[in-house]
């Protein structure tokens, strides 16, 4: 079986092997010659798979190690016989770490306690459910809105989105669609953010398309937006260079980009092949993952005694500084705009290890287990014990 794949897809060679013969290549300049004599394809959101670069190929299998699937033609495949899996939910909980640091950075730069505000969660799949459930744990108000899921379910937690538009805060996490009762694509344009509360902060880490960068930058001009968090831009890898100047945290589409995730996303898509062509999987996440890279944090009762959110920052902060893949998308300004493109690719391709928080155990003062730190830090992944 000859497998082609994208490079930047974690051990996919280590773990492919065992099924057949892979070649990796640069997802975003895969070919349909490079694709002619695959039985697998497999490939991230930057390949777009379609009739374009599988007609005439003898590709039976299409997997894509993420959780969007906007970029393959599924409906090209279902009629050309080529089976497809993606890997729903594989990093809905880097994300939801993401969107937790992301705030508690918000919230330090412009001296808002989170606890007691307002936030509404547009997209509530596997990474909205999580954000809502960590946002929760941090004493937020949380609004939810996600049509399809209000129509299928009738559960009344489901808002419409003029519920949402004066929460404090906004973060989207839907699917990006361009089409249909649902269509999501400029979701965030001109009216909607006419229509938010003025001092909202907005967080998009779905996809660039499900905000419209002219109204957004718009909205910014004109104060309507106390903060904005970046992950995604429309036209990646070439983004808006002034957009990404004035946004108060931006980072290059990395927010699901934790080593748990990839490595389960890579799985996910492992097994969905092995599965389609009868073959019995040999790999297990414990091949893969390594030791966290910072298994304990212990902390102080003077830490207890600092505001909540400032010591929950500090424990962030020792797993996951935000602020460092801001400093460096910041670097894209420094560079002639023909480098810039390639420059926000290579972010990503050599994106460093960035661990989940449950590979973590904070360690809290002897007999202070009831302290409300402990159920924010379980709440948000961490494990949490006390020190004896």
């Amino acid at each position: 079986m000859k497998i082609v794949a994208d490079q930047n897809i974690p051990f996919v060679e280590e773990c492919f092997s065992s099924i057949g013969q892979v070649t990796v290549c640069p997802g975003r300049q895969l070919t349909a010659e490079q694709a002619a004599d695959a039985d697998v394809l497999l490939v991230r959101s930057v390949t777009k798979v379609d009739e374009s670069l599988l007609s005439g190929s003898r590709v039976q299998f299409v997997a894509t190690a993420t959780i969007g699937v906007e970029h393959v033609d599924t409906d090209y495949l279902a009629a050309n016989g080529i089976g497809f899996a993606s890997a729903p939910g594989s990093n809905a909980n880097s994300v939801a770490e993401y969107v937790v640091a992301a705030l508690l950075s918000l919230g330090k730069k412009y001296n808002v306690e989170l606890a007691g505000t307002s936030i509404g969660v547009i997209g509530v799949g596997n990474v909205g459910s999580r954000v809502a459930r960590k946002c929760a744990a941090l004493g937020m108000a949380v609004r939810l809105n996600d049509p399809p899921l209000a129509r299928q379910t009738g559960d009344p937690k489901y808002r419409p989105l003029d519920a949402l538009y004066d929460c404090d805060f906004i973060t989207l996490h839907t699917p990006l669609t361009r089409q249909g009762r649902d269509k999501t694509f400029h979701l965030a344009d001109a009216e909607f953010f006419k229509s938010l509360k003025r001092g909202v902060f907005f967080l998009n880490t779905s996809r660039g398309g499900v905000h419209d960068t002219a109204a957004l930058k718009n909205a910014m001009a004109d104060g309507k937006l106390c903060g904005v968090v970046l992950d995604v831009w429309e036209n990646e890898p070439n983004i808006d260079a002034d957009l990404l100047g004035r946004v108060d945290l931006a980072t290059p589409h990395i927010a699901g980009y934790s080593f748990d995730g990839k490595v389960i996303g890579m799985l996910m898509i492992y097994r969905a092949v092995c599965e389609y062509f009868g073959l019995t999987p040999t790999h297990t996440e414990a091949d893969f993952l390594p030791a966290p890279d910072v298994p304990e944090i212990v902390l102080t009762s003077k830490q207890l005694d600092a505001p909540l959110e400032q010591t929950i920052d500090e424990v962030i902060r020792q797993v996951y500084d935000i602020s460092r893949d801001d400093s460096n998308t910041r670097e894209i300004l420094t560079l002639p705009p023909p480098q810039r493109g390639a420059f926000f690719d290579r972010l990503r391709k050599e994106y460093p290890r960035r661990r989940e928080f449950q590979n973590t155990t904070v360690g809290l003062p002897n007999g202070s287990f009831g302290h409300p730190l402990a159920d924010v830090l379980s709440g948000i992944g961490f494990q949490v014990r006390e020190q004896r």
